[in-house]
């Protein structure tokens, strides 16, 4: 499954594993978010509704460029920077290549919009 995420005037896909957890986030969409920094290593907004859990393990270590759900905060995660292992993160997919390292440069909060591709 692909999405569409845009920030700004800049637009780029993601392509989302067959997950119960990507199968709800696509259901949500259009989605527009304020993500913001957290921790220099991601930008986080929170979505309307929780995503299921079902199949998936206690927590994950994402990769830079993955895309995820903290599922605590309720939160759509775009990773720029390495995070580790955490419980409750679940890893729906991968940003295209190039842009974990532009969103890295964008500081504070950002307007992103999120659709299906």
């Amino acid at each position: 499954m692909q999405i569409q995420i845009t920030v700004g005037d800049q637009r780029f896909t993601a392509e989302l594993d067959e997950s119960a957890a990507s199968r709800d986030l696509v259901a949500q969409l259009p989605v527009t978010l304020q993500m913001r920094d957290h921790g220099s290593v991601e930008k986080t907004g929170r979505l309307s509704s929780p995503l299921s859990l079902s199949g998936q393990p206690r927590g994950a270590d994402p990769d830079i460029g993955d895309v995820g759900y903290y599922a605590p905060g309720q939160d759509l995660v775009l990773y720029y920077g390495d995070q580790s292992y955490f419980d409750g993160i679940v890893v729906l997919g991968r940003m295209e290549d190039g842009v974990a390292s532009w969103l890295s440069s964008l500081a504070g909060t950002v307007t992103v919009t999120v659709s299906a591709a």
